[in-house]
């Protein structure tokens, strides 16, 4: 190999890292421009997210230890077992009633007819999402709408103008919100300052909380209907 070919190859490769090189300092660097909150509050997600995740490993660690010791001792010890984690995933579905602290959410009108015409008679399917997520986001365990519990499956829709939740029609105005909680007076304490009060005075609508020792809730009183599921085979 001549001397003009190797460097003709030597330009090459240095042509071809300056353009690597031009390329990298041409594209803008991106930055995150999130501020001190919003970064906690991720942060505040993803270590509740994972304290969820210890809690189901240590749970079915559990069961699965149950299960082991039932098979070793009875056949009846097993049956046992079973009935009470069918009754648990009842439990978790909203298929049966619930008690305990947490707090009474109160929706009812901000301002009466004589200031704007008219009074709103049903609460928005957006705003009840967005009131949902935040309970659940700050420790919610259990929710009832009216006397709809709120599940996994729950559908929010408005029919020709009115708010619909489980397919049911909610009632007129002030609606009660009962939710349960593990800490009652911190998820009122967040609720008070929450973004859903200023959500719901845009709508006309006046949101208050207030903790409560010992409220119930109704069970979800309709057949779950889950869609786009099929039954995994064993092989």
């Amino acid at each position: 190999m001549n001397k003009q070919v190797i460097f003709m190859i030597v330009t090459l490769i240095i042509g071809f890292m300056l353009a690597i090189q031009f390329q990298s300092t041409k594209e803008p660097v991106v930055r995150d421009t999130r501020d001190i909150r919003e970064l906690r509050k991720e942060l505040r997600a993803e270590q509740d997210r994972h304290q969820q995740l210890s809690q189901e490993i240590d749970k079915y660690a559990t069961l699965i230890a149950q299960y082991e010791t039932s098979l070793s001792d009875h056949k009846e010890n097993v049956e046992t077992v079973m009935e009470e984690q069918i009754e648990n995933l009842r439990k978790e579905a909203g298929l049966t009633e619930v008690s305990g602290e947490g707090v009474i959410l109160t929706i009812e009108p901000l301002y009466h007819d004589q200031f704007f015409g008219h009074q709103r008679h049903s609460v928005s399917p957006v705003l009840l999402r967005f009131l949902v997520n935040e309970l659940n986001f700050n420790g919610a365990e259990e929710i009832a709408i009216g006397n709809q519990r709120i599940i996994s499956t729950t559908a929010f829709r408005e029919v020709n103008g009115v708010t619909r939740v489980n397919n049911r029609r909610l009632p007129p105005l002030p609606i009660e919100i009962k939710v349960l909680t593990n800490d009652a007076q911190k998820l009122h304490n967040e609720m008070v300052v929450s973004e859903s009060v200023e959500y719901f005075e845009i709508d006309n609508l006046k949101l208050t909380s207030t903790p409560i020792n010992y409220i119930e809730l109704p069970a979800f009183d309709d057949t779950p209907r889950v869609r786009y599921m099929e039954q995994v085979k064993e092989d």
